[in-house]
């Protein structure tokens, strides 16, 4: 995989957008937070595999692809080879750490997304396939409260 492969794959995902972190790093969030990124100081790409259970196996099954600094001992994400890797697997791991950041509210228009589409036709949708104007948002409207009259009766009744 070539680092423009990688980009258009993280980019495929809806509400992801390529900035810098600390003034210097090129990152990659997801609704706001952090989402992944390509280590420029050894072309591997930052996965969240959400426990130390599955990273273990990954690093036992395929040591050549994947691998950790000490930076990530203490969490729940893995390195991954970029020469190594290939559009369907990263799309794979990138799907479930989008679908863990995502609302609500996005996941429901996306899964009925992918079930349409599976209706439809064989292929596979990416998270990016769901725009703003397809997403259910959250509608937040004022209550409607209604003042009711307290009369008062003699001997306080």
């Amino acid at each position: 995989m070539t680092p423009k492969q990688f980009h258009d794959v993280v980019m495929s995902f809806a509400e992801t957008v390529a900035t810098v972190s600390y003034g210097k790093m090129a990152v990659y969030k997801a609704f706001g937070v952090f989402f992944t990124r390509l280590r420029s100081e050894d072309d591997s790409i930052v996965l969240w595999v959400g426990d130390f259970d599955a990273r273990e196996v990954l690093l036992a099954a395929d040591p050549q692809t994947f691998h950790l600094t000490d930076h990530y001992r203490s969490q729940p994400w893995i390195l991954a080879r970029l020469k190594r890797m290939d559009a369907k697997s990263l799309r794979g791991y990138l799907t479930r750490q989008w679908r863990k950041k995502a609302p609500k509210t996005w996941l429901k228009a996306w899964d009925a997304a992918q079930a349409a589409d599976r209706a439809a036709e064989p292929s596979m949708r990416t998270p990016r396939s769901i725009t703003a104007s397809k997403a259910v948002e959250p509608k937040l409207t004022k209550r409607k409260t209604t003042k009711t009259k307290t009369t008062k009766t003699k001997g306080g009744k």
